[in-house]
This record gives structure tokens, C-alpha cells and sequence, in this order.
């Protein structure tokens, strides 16, 4: 039977969230600090349960980077990978090395934008959230569906429909892992050290 290992990016495989590191390198500590005080109000509400959490992160998102040429955003994206490493947690790095050396097809699946992720991982597949590009540009929206929670699922499930088909392995750190993990036969709920 097939083996697929599923894990989540950000607190798991990371020992930071990506999104907060990837503004403050693309944009450095002041603006991210203003762009972060001028969206507090929504970030309260988001945690409070009153605002979707999708929609404050793009709001975000498009604080920082609507407008932006794709070229330039991805040019950031792996500078930001190649000069991330740190944050990656080498118990992490190492399982990912074991279930592709063992044959197994191996995924990232993250609410983060796939875009930054993808260059930490050049031969593993990532599932991430995807941003719309209009003329070349970002136009601060979201492409897909925020990849967290029962998307984590549905993403999985749009690469392999028959659930028969294979024994999925999943790890996650977070409440938006909680439903990947329900649909795993053998899941595991923390970060690695």
C-alpha cells in the first residue's frame, strides 16, 4: 500500500510562524510593526472568534504585498528559504528525509502561502494557500481557499480521492491540523524538537 507522510509547515516543522517572519524580512521591522498595529483590530476579533481568520490574513497580506510584481515576490521568497533555515526544526527536516528515502510521497500542507514554502522544500510537494496574480501583480487576494483545517483535508483529497488507496501519516502542532489529523491513521500532535 502506498505511504504518504502529510505535515504541517508553521510550529511543526518551524520553530516561528513564517507569515510574521516573511513580512518583517520582505519589508523589515518598522513597517511590519506599523502594518500590524493598523490591522489590531482585526486581529483581536479574528482571536476572539467574531472575524474569519482567512480574511484577516489576507487583509494583511494585502497590507504588505498588493501591488507587488510576482517576480519580485517570489525573488523574496527564496531569499527569505535560503536565509530561513534556522527556523527549521531538525527532527523535522530529518523525518521528511526518512519518508522519502523509504519511498513514500511526502507533502507540506500549510495555510501559509505556498509561494515562501515551497523554496525550503525543493523536491517535496507543497499544498499551501494560493495568491491570485492579475497582469503580472498581486492583488492581495487569495486564490484558493486558506489552507487550514478541513481544507488541509480537502486538498489531500483532491491529490489522492480513494482514502483506500493509501496509509496516510500526518503531523500538526495547531488547531487548523486537528481535522488533517482526525482523517490519518496514525497522526501526531506536536511539534518536532
Amino acid at each position: 500500500m502506498k505511504k504518504v507522510y502529510a505535515f504541517d509547515f508553521d510550529g511543526t516543522l518551524t520553530t516561528k510562524d513564517t507569515l510574521l517572519e516573511f513580512i518583517r524580512f520582505a519589508k523589515g521591522s518598522s513597517s511590519f510593526w506599523f502594518g500590524f498595529l493598523r490591522h489590531i483590530h482585526l486581529l483581536i476579533l479574528m482571536k476572539l472568534g467574531f472575524y474569519p481568520n482567512w480574511k484577516a490574513k489576507q487583509k494583511v497580506f494585502a497590507h504588505f504585498f498588493k501591488g507587488m510584481t510576482i517576480e519580485d515576490f517570489d525573488a523574496i521568497c527564496k531569499d527569505f528559504a535560503a536565509s530561513s533555515q534556522h527556523l527549521l526544526r531538525p527532527q523535522g527536516i530529518e523525518a521528511i528525509h526518512k519518508a522519502t528515502s523509504e519511498g513514500a510521497e511526502v507533502l507540506i500542507i500549510s495555510a501559509s502561502i505556498d509561494n515562501w514554502v515551497q523554496p525550503f522544500f525543493k523536491h517535496v510537494k507543497v499544498l499551501g494557500t494560493k495568491i491570485e496574480v492579475e497582469d503580472g501583480k498581486l492583488t492581495g487576494r487569495f486564490l484558493t481557499k486558506n489552507c487550514y483545517g478541513e481544507e488541509k483535508v480537502n486538498r489531500l483529497k483532491s491529490l489522492y480521492p480513494n482514502r483506500h488507496d493509501y496509509h496516510l501519516t500526518a503531523f500538526g502542532d495547531s488547531r487548523g491540523d486537528k481535522e488533517l489529523l482526525a482523517y490519518a491513521d496514525d497522526s501526531h500532535y506536536k511539534p518536532f524538537r
